[in-house]
């Protein structure tokens, strides 16, 4: 419920919790997007403009600082984290304590070098950001005699940096949109193996915060700039810290073919 803020105290600072999160990740600064991972997520990167030609995304104003207005392009994809715990359940491992489950999902893409060939598309209850196809349902792609619990998990934690990828791609029709690294946070985000896969497939590093209240962190810092009329290059001293994941260029010349055919199982999705 709501909590009353005593009369008297000054509210410096209003924004809702994605927008804030954006904030604590990197102030904005141009060609950091954030992605949230949670059951579903949110990408959203930092503009100038809100004139956009991409239908496929949302704009959105992300802030405005007192001095400037800073405009948010976001697309939401409604399973992620949710195509892994669905897949989980139907292999059997959601059964595991949810500690060793978390590791057994860091631990067991590693055991396989491929999916071998099979795709997951997540369109459970459709397709979100930046296909917006409620028709489209999913499907279990490339299925052959060979694969076992290991490859399909894979599949399943591969399908949530593809969709992530198609979101950003989307985004790159933007003017103006840079792509220097992808600012990460959430449950889903902890799995190291799926943070590097994610690096590799964009070619930029992912910057993970591993801290759980990243939007009231990014409140707190526009608050502070107001109470203390500072720039917003001071609050960078405040910044929390990140854990970065490189990318391993030669794999993500690999992975472009593989992306490919990720959109060849997209579409048949559809269909």
């Amino acid at each position: 419920g709501w909590t009353s803020i005593p009369d008297g105290i000054p509210v410096l600072a209003m924004i809702g919790d994605s927008h804030a999160a954006l904030f604590a990740h990197g102030l904005g600064a141009e060609g950091c997007v954030k992605a949230t991972y949670g059951t579903g997520s949110s990408v959203m990167a930092p503009v100038m403009s809100a004139d956009c030609d991409v239908t496929s995304l949302a704009t959105t104003v992300a802030w405005h600082d007192g001095n400037t207005l800073v405009y948010g392009l976001e697309g939401n994809i409604p399973h992620t984290g949710d195509a892994v715990a669905w897949m989980a359940d139907s292999t059997g491992l959601s059964e595991l304590p949810p500690q060793e489950l978390a590791q057994t999902l860091n631990d067991l893409p590693r055991t396989v070098d491929s999916t071998l060939g099979v795709f997951f598309v997540p369109a459970l209850t459709g397709l979100g950001a930046p296909w917006w196809d409620e028709n489209a349902r999913g499907l279990i792609h490339g299925l052959s005699r060979g694969v076992k619990r290991a490859h399909l998990i894979r599949a399943a934690l591969e399908s949530i940096t593809y969709q992530i990828a198609d979101v950003i791609t989307a985004m790159r029709a933007h003017q103006g949109f840079t792509l220097s690294a992808l600012m990460v946070d959430g449950g889903p985000t902890k799995n190291d193996w799926l943070m590097q896969y994610q690096a590799d497939l964009l070619g930029c590093p992912v910057m993970r915060s591993d801290v759980a209240e990243l939007s009231a962190t990014g409140a707190a810092l526009l608050a502070r700039k107001a109470l203390m009329n500072l720039t917003t290059a001071q609050l960078r001293q405040y910044l929390p810290e990140h854990v970065t994941f490189a990318p391993d260029m030669a794999r993500h010349v690999r992975l472009q073919q593989r992306w490919q055919a990720w959109q060849h199982a997209v579409a048949l999705a559809r269909k």
